[in-house]
């Protein structure tokens, strides 16, 4: 199975962030991200036997509890690599400084309950973004970041891992299907 651990946005995040792109999207002949797809990649797990998935979502569960909730808004944005040559536009995450660096260690618990359960990780550095499109060649897109850097969105807060099942090419127009499997709530929140 693919899967990855994120941060998902709440339902008035991740609208005001599509209001704010939908007009603009037919003067980027970009590949925009579905808005129930937005979300901030913690992990990427390529390739995960069903026999370690229990240990997975157990392991994520203890990193998950041994961070708090931390106060968020998508802002500002930027390319990978960068904006000479993207392939990717992306938005960004705001937060306090000690709000970064829960989120960093919260990766950090991830990648951990990954390899302690088996699991092979992405060993790319983890840069917080959340993915609005991908562009087919390499372009130059400075205008679309000064355009992200000049967003920002309501506030929310992370408060909860959720682990994500990705199937390619089954979702609409052959895009990647995502499925929870399971929420995992930091230190002292309570999932109804």
């Amino acid at each position: 199975m693919r899967l990855f651990a994120a941060l998902v946005p709440p339902e008035d995040a991740v609208e005001h962030l599509d209001e704010f792109l939908a007009p603009r999207r037919e003067a980027g002949a970009f590949r925009w991200a579905a808005a129930e797809q937005l979300h901030l990649t913690l992990a990427f797990y390529a390739d995960v036997a069903d026999r370690s998935l229990d240990e997975l979502v157990e392991r994520l569960g203890t990193a998950a509890r041994r961070r708090t909730p931390v106060e968020v808004r998508v802002a500002g944005g930027g390319a990978f690599p960068d904006v000479a040559r993207a392939r990717v536009l992306w938005a960004g995450l705001e937060t306090g400084e000690t709000g970064a660096l829960e989120i960093e260690r919260l990766a950090t618990g991830c990648r951990a309950a990954a390899a302690r359960s088996g699991v092979a990780v992405d060993g790319q550095r983890f840069r917080p973004h959340l993915t609005v499109a991908r562009l087919g060649r390499p372009a130059e897109v400075t205008r679309w970041v000064r355009l992200l850097d000049a967003y920002a969105g309501p506030a929310w807060t992370a408060d909860r891992v959720t682990l994500v099942a990705s199937y390619l090419g089954e979702g609409p127009r052959r895009r990647p299907r995502y499925e929870p499997l399971a929420e995992l709530p930091l230190a002292g929140v309570e999932l109804g």
